[in-house]
């Protein structure tokens, strides 16, 4: 069964991959401490960058996302959207 994406949620689609890249700026946290305790005085990003890099991570993803679906829904308004195959795993019976 092939079915289309006409349109995302803006800001539902946006919240979601928000917090998803605000885990990655978690996960990516540790590396950046580590980088900022052992680099020289003064080089690099400090341990307040690395603290504050999860919020930036979110914010930037939220707002990314946000653009990136109201573009994908200005264009597949006009030439239609992504068209997907759907298969069903529940038995028939």
């Amino acid at each position: 069964m092939n079915q289309r994406i006409s349109a995302f949620s803006i800001g539902q689609t946006a919240k979601v991959m928000g917090v998803l890249y605000a885990l990655v700026g978690v996960v990516l946290m540790p590396i950046f401490l580590l980088a900022a305790m052992f680099s020289p005085d003064g080089f690099g990003f400090g341990a307040g960058f690395a603290i504050l890099l999860p919020i930036l991570y979110g914010l930037f993803g939220f707002v990314g996302c946000a653009i990136g679906c109201a573009i994908y829904n200005f264009v597949a308004g006009r030439v239609g959207g992504i068209e997907v195959r759907m298969v069903s795993t529940q038995p028939t019976p």
